[in-house]
């Protein structure tokens, strides 16, 4: 199966949405995500996060699905990744993981992860994946 690996930055749009199960709880919140990917993935991305808050300072966890459609490596079609990050006192632990079979297109039967480096002020990614050879 080929290697893809592409680089980038991606631009993020968060916007709160009301908690299915509200109540008195404050530490969890539920957020509509809208991102613009640019460089090897030229793409759009949309999903819906969930977070808590632990009751320590740097303490949070939250998950999230997100469909990502556009063209990685110039294979165009759509693929889910899943988000799985954890703050244990300010110590950061991040996966994002393709769901797998979840590729569309030319994008079919993908799989891999995605790394997110965010930091000063940029949002900046890479996936390393592999895609079936067309058949």
């Amino acid at each position: 199966m080929p290697q893809l690996t592409a680089a980038g930055s991606f631009d993020v749009s968060l916007t709160p949405l009301t908690l299915d199960q509200p109540g008195d709880d404050s530490a969890r919140g539920r957020m509509r995500l809208d991102k613009r990917f640019h460089g090897g993935l030229d793409a759009i991305g949309a999903g819906e996060m969930l977070t808590g808050m632990g009751a320590v300072a740097g303490s949070a966890a939250y998950v999230a699905i997100e469909r990502i459609s556009g063209t990685l490596d110039g294979r165009s079609g759509s693929f889910l990744v899943v988000h799985r990050g954890v703050m244990n006192r300010g110590a950061p632990e991040l996966r994002v993981s393709i769901v797998p079979d979840s590729g569309t297109g030319e994008l079919s039967g993908i799989a891999g992860e995605m790394t997110l480096i965010v930091g000063g002020g940029r949002h900046d990614y890479r996936i390393d994946a592999t895609v079936p050879d067309a058949a």
